[in-house]
């Protein structure tokens, strides 16, 4: 009797053991399944290497060329009063002694205009005593004879491009030395672009010259 009830708590036990190691074994091949299916899905993410910078040479800079010198703008055209007064044909040579000073030429300035036209206002600077003038417009005559009192009297010129050469000689000296004159020159627009006087004794010449852009 006691032989049958060992062998059927030792079968029992067996069974029991059998059934303990089939769990076990289903839990591992279950774990394992597992951690397949989580190494399938989650895969570790490679580390980034750190981007190489790039080390850029500095640029070498060309060197410098100096600039081009600027271009100069070719001088207006001007009259010389030295090389103009030595053409003899044209104007008297000056005579001047001490204590005279008006037996010569008197060169008035080069002006320069953009205007058509140009007006010259000219009358005795002094008192009236008998001047008067002839007028020369690039070494023609244009006005013969003008006598100078105390008003304005004019001539109007029209210009050309380039050298206009007006020339005021005195045809004589009036009652007292020299010859006298105030002037204006206006502009197409009646702007005044230059005044002054001339002192010139008989025959000589007052210039004025108008450059005409």
């Amino acid at each position: 009797m006691m032989h049958l009830i060992f062998i059927s708590t030792f079968k029992i036990n067996i069974y029991k053991m059998k059934k303990i190691f089939l769990i076990i074994a289903f839990v591992s091949f279950s774990l394992h399944s597992f951690a397949q299916e989580i190494d399938k899905k989650f895969k570790p993410i490679p580390a980034k290497n750190a981007a190489k910078k790039e080390v850029v040479p500095p640029k070498e800079e060309a060197a410098k060329e100096n600039p081009p010198a600027p271009i100069e703008k070719p001088a207006p055209l001007q009259v010389n009063p030295d090389e103009l007064f030595k053409n003899t044909n044209l104007y008297k040579p000056e005579a001047n002694v001490e204590g005279i000073f008006y037996r010569r030429n008197q060169f008035l300035g080069n002006i320069n205009t953009t205007s058509a036209t140009s007006t010259i206002m000219y009358r005795d600077a002094a008192f009236v005593d008998g001047d008067k003038v002839r007028v020369y417009l690039n070494d023609k005559v244009i006005e013969p004879e003008v006598f100078l009192n105390g008003d304005f009297k004019s001539v109007k010129i029209n210009l050309e491009k380039g050298i206009n050469k007006i020339d005021i000689e005195a045809l004589n000296e009036g009652f007292a030395s020299p010859n006298t004159a105030e002037f204006k020159v206006y502009d197409d627009k009646g702007q005044v672009i230059s005044s002054s006087e001339w002192n010139v004794g008989t025959g000589y010449k007052a210039v004025i010259v108008l450059v005409k852009e």
